[in-house]
């Protein structure tokens, strides 16, 4: 290998703290280490005044026990109870308590008898009730919220737990503190009942699909290692058997300093911002980590067939093992799955087989972990075909690169899309900061991390075919997954776990201080759409501008005032053009080129609006809109390849019935909307197979005719204006008008469809009044403070309290359009046995807002702190506007919202809520296996209707 470009230098700043930068890095990012082990990651980013801020833990469900699998992630979600001073209301009282709950935790895990693992747990839950009197639910999510951060999440994987905010950059130092304590000890309280959200969660991923076959993938391909043996989410028998010592023992020995980094992009002082790290966190002693001895699997050295079954379509997943995320057969397994598939554009699966529709759907990918990775194909075949058959398909296609059967420009052009992929990741806080974390994790320098490029732009053509012949023998796995019944499921009884009490107005010393720090309040900037978009008339057309500061990439958007309500063809004429090509170009050949000079194109249709877009370095745009155009204009009928296409559409229909996340979509619309919806009045079967692929081809011909206006995202408007003329085509058409779909009442109606499936989704959804701008205010607050988030009352009571689900949430939806109602949705995921449970506290949380002062006043700031903080850039400066338009406005509509929230009282939300939300009557959406259902909590809902999948999707 060549001399790199990127190298490391070590430099030392004016408060004497040494850190690293690496050559020619356009992100300047600087990586300091404190005494104690820490990695500080730090990087400009001046979009808005925020920080985007990331703490990875290098240790993640392939550090779990054996015995005791999902503790990585168990312990995650009990990152968020809080510590002795953040939590609680008397630490000493409940320490003494939360003993005594580990201890009995260690009976009942050491327990062999059924019986006596019951009571044992009802001792637990008795305890545990009055532990609850000394917690404070939710005290983390309170105290962070009041800083006005975004995006608090966190999340664990195989080697990795990594915990998230998005805050203002005027709280970095109250952030800190908040965070040291929290990574300095940890009080498992509120444990069963966070344990049950758990298994919920465990429930959700039973129903999902996805999991279900990469479980099983994993498990075949890792016999031995953790990555396959120990999944994040844990085995359910070590779930309800869990160890609190143990959980104890895991943070003290992997939440440690050398073993964790800090990860901050955004609008900050690079001298200042260290300082203050090492104020909050270099006090945390460093510790020698845990020996670990390696694990190392034996060769593949044969096909390895495994089968599962569920309801949805069915689907045959192939791979190979890798070595680990950096080394050169995980670089050559990466090129190889983009010679496959690259972003569904010109890669042989993608031309061979997706665009000449032999399957439904294939793709390739390489995932590479810390230790080990893999290399996959997803094969989805037609109705009448097997899955042998499109085993066999795709493994055609290795077959060619073997034998060197690919063009030489591919793989230039595999490497120019990378960097145009990575360029656009690191030109965001947030794109930036989740590259240094994961660099981090892999235990990869950054020098390594931009030189990465330049490494896979070494591969030569015949390295990949070498690669091809080594590495792809019988030495795979294969997953077929079947339509049938999971006979795999685990169906829970409830535990019994009596709610415990929250104290809502309770509030820890910690809490007090926090909040009674004050802060230089950040000054809101709205902005001025008519200064920032630049704007021109172009023959009959009106072009706007926004200038791209940040990279070389930009964009060029035909915007026309048109959807499928006024043609209900279009979004099939441009999924048709897709399979089309012209006399002189294949549509294959239209993808190369397409992909050749790195552009993207993207047709998106809406109910009135369709938006044809195209993506790329600058320099290549104009390229682009030739090529795009050449296309459209002269796009060639065949109605062989339509006739394929319908067949492949109509399979995909018969797919979605079969999936439970888009039955539960459509169920939601139909539970809306009603019967006639534009959800269901799409193009019927006969339609489709009767019509003549020129109805739709005459179509694309024409769309340049129509009114349009055009979006340029780049650096210079003057060039762009130049050449832009060129492809314009006058009005010659007019836009039809468009259809007008009803907006039903909702009128207390269950609408139920039976599904093979653990848990039971439910959602209520109302229709309230036409939209109220001067209502934005009150309803961001509200959603803030009563429906959505993990310090809302909502969030507090079906799972803090009740342990009643993994995800619920109610949420005031404001209309998009004037003369158009506003939605009010309540979303709740459960077992069956505890839907009784569920509904009777939706509806007792419904019934009358809560009044708690200090959480209402928490929300209000927040929200407050959120818009002040927030600027608006990049294309959002003209897509804003047309969003606005829709409500009649041209201004930046946050200032008024801003306003009416400073002065905002409770009192206001609450007859908002008695005015808005109380009167609105509520029709259910409910999907579970009807064997389950509880008809009496159902009943109280209103009239119980099963409806079939025809009903909901209208075929």
């Amino acid at each position: 290998m060549t001399d790199r470009k990127y190298k490391e230098t070590i430099h030392t700043d004016t408060n004497n703290y040494s850190y690293t930068t690496v050559t020619h890095d356009e992100h300047k990012v600087r990586i300091y280490t404190l005494k104690n082990g820490l990695k500080v990651f730090l990087a400009k980013n001046t979009d808005a005044p925020r920080i985007q801020t990331y703490i990875p833990v290098k240790t993640g469900s392939n550090n779990d026990p054996a015995d005791n699998t999902g503790l990585a992630h168990y312990l995650e979600h009990m990152m968020f109870k809080g510590t002795s001073k953040m939590g609680s209301q008397n630490w000493e009282k409940e320490k003494i308590l939360l003993d005594r709950i580990s201890d009995l935790y260690e009976q009942h895990k050491a327990e062999q008898d059924p019986e006596k693992k019951k009571e044992i747990y009802r001792k637990i839950d008795d305890v545990s009730q009055e532990a609850s009197r000394y917690a404070i639910a939710n005290e983390y999510d309170k105290v962070i919220s009041s800083l006005g951060a975004t995006g608090t999440n966190a999340h664990t994987w195989f080697d990795e737990t990594v915990y998230k905010n998005n805050i203002p950059n005027n709280e970095l130092e109250k952030w800190l503190k908040i965070e040291k304590e929290r990574f300095s000890e940890i009080a498992l309280r509120l444990f069963h009942t966070e344990l049950e959200s758990v298994y919920e969660e465990f429930n959700r991923a039973q129903d999902n699909d996805s999991r279900l076959v990469n479980y099983e993938l994993m498990d075949a391909l890792f016999p031995t290692h953790p990555n396959g043996q120990q999944t994040t989410l844990g085995k359910p028998e070590h779930l309800k058997n869990p160890s609190m010592k143990a959980i104890h023992k895991y943070f003290d020995e992997y939440y440690v300093p050398n073993n964790y980094a800090m990860v901050l992009v955004g609008d900050l002082d690079f001298e200042e911002t260290i300082q203050l790290v090492d104020q909050y966190f270099g006090v945390i002693p460093y510790k020698e980590l845990p020996v670990k001895t390696p694990i190392t699997e034996k060769p593949i050295t044969e096909i390895v067939e495994r089968t599962v079954k569920s309801p949805t379509t069915p689907r045959v997943q192939i791979a190979w093992r890798t070595e680990s995320y950096g080394t050169k057969e995980a670089m050559l397994a990466d090129i190889f799955a983009n010679v496959l598939s690259n972003r569904g554009e010109a890669g042989l699966l993608d031309l061979n087989i997706n665009q000449t529709q032999k399957l439904l759907w294939a793709q390739a990918f390489s995932v590479g972990l810390k230790e080990y990775g893999y290399f996959s194909i997803v094969a989805v075949p037609k109705e009448m075909q097997t899955l042998e058959e499109a085993k066999k398909m795709v493994l055609d296609q290795i077959e060619l690169v073997k034998k060197g059967e690919f063009p030489d420009w591919m793989l230039p052009a595999i490497i120019n899309d990378f960097k145009l992929q990575r360029m656009k990741a690191l030109d965001t806080a947030d794109g930036l900061a989740t590259n240094l974390y994961d660099t981090y994790i892999k235990g990869r320098s950054w020098a390594e991390e931009l030189n990465e490029m330049d490494q896979y732009a070494e591969f030569t053509k015949e390295e990949v075919i070498h690669f091809a012949n080594s590495f792809f023998n019988d030495n795979y796995v294969v997953i077929n997954k079947e339509k049938g019944i999971n006979d795999t499921l685990l169906r829970v009884e409830n535990p019994g776990i009596t709610p415990i009490k929250i104290d809502r107005e309770a509030q820890s010393a910690f809490l007090q201080q926090i909040i009674a720090e004050k802060t230089d309040d950040i000054k809101p900037e709205f902005i001025d759409y008519h200064k920032e978009i630049i704007t021109d008339i172009i023959k009959d057309k009106k072009i706007s501008f926004v200038k791209n500061k940040y990279s070389e990439i930009a964009q060029v958007h035909f915007i026309f005032p048109f959807g499928s309500d006024h043609d209900r063809d279009l979004g099939i004429s441009t999924q048709v053009l897709q399979y089309l090509g012209t006399q002189d170009l294949s549509p294959e050949d239209l993808k190369k080129e397409f992909f050749k000079i790195g552009i993207s194109n993207d047709f998106k249709t809406t109910n009135d609006q369709l938006q044809i877009s195209l993506s790329g370095l600058e320099e290549h745009i104009e390229k682009g809109i030739k090529l795009l155009q050449y296309w459209m204009f002269n796009i060639q009928p065949d109605q062989e390849i339509y006739r394929q296409f319908v067949d492949t559409l109509l399979e995909n229909r018969t797919a979605a019935k079969k999936d439970k996340n888009r039955i539960m979509t459509a169920l939601t619309n139909y539970t809306k909307l009603g019967k006639y919806s534009r959800f269901t009045d799409i193009i019927s079967k006969e339609e489709l197979e009767s019509a003549k692929v020129e109805v739709f081809t005459d179509r694309i011909k024409k769309i340049f005719t129509f009114p349009y206006q055009v979006f340029f995202y780049g650096k210079n408007f003057e060039e762009f204006k130049n050449y832009i003329p060129k492809y314009i085509e006058n009005q010659t058409s007019e836009i039809p008008d468009p259809k007008k779909y009803p907006e039903q009442e909702t009128s207390d109606r269950v609408y139920f469809i039976n599904y093979d499936m653990v848990q039971m989704e439910m959602s209520k959804i109302g229709k309230g009044n036409k939209v109220n701008i001067s209502n934005f205010g009150k309803i961001n607050v509200f959603n803030e403070y009563f429906g959505r988030g993990l310090s809302s009352i909502v969030f507090q009571e079906i799972r803090e309290s009740k342990s009643l689900a993994y995800s619920a949430y109610v949420s005031y939806a404001p209309n998009s359009e004037l003369q158009h109602p506003d939605y009010v949705t309540t979303y709740i995921g459960t077992q069956p046995d505890k839907l009784q449970i569920a509904v009777d506290t939706m509806d007792e949380l419904m019934a009358e807002l809560p009044n708690v002062p200090m959480q209402f006043e928490n929300a209000r700031n927040a929200a407050l702190k959120q818009i002040a903080s927030t600027r608006i850039t990049r294309t959002n400066v003209f897509f804003n506007t047309l969003r606005l338009q829709k409500l009649g406005l041209d201004h930046d509509f946050r200032k008024d919202i801003f306003k009416q929230i400073e002065s905002l009282k409770f009192e206001d939300v609450k007859s908002f809520y008695g005015t808005e939300i109380k009167p609105i009557r509520f029709n259910t959406a409910l999907i579970g296996k009807k064997e389950n259902l509880n008809r009496e909590a159902v009943d109280q809902m209103g009239l119980f209707e099963e409806v079939s999948l025809e009903d909901i999707f209208g075929y």
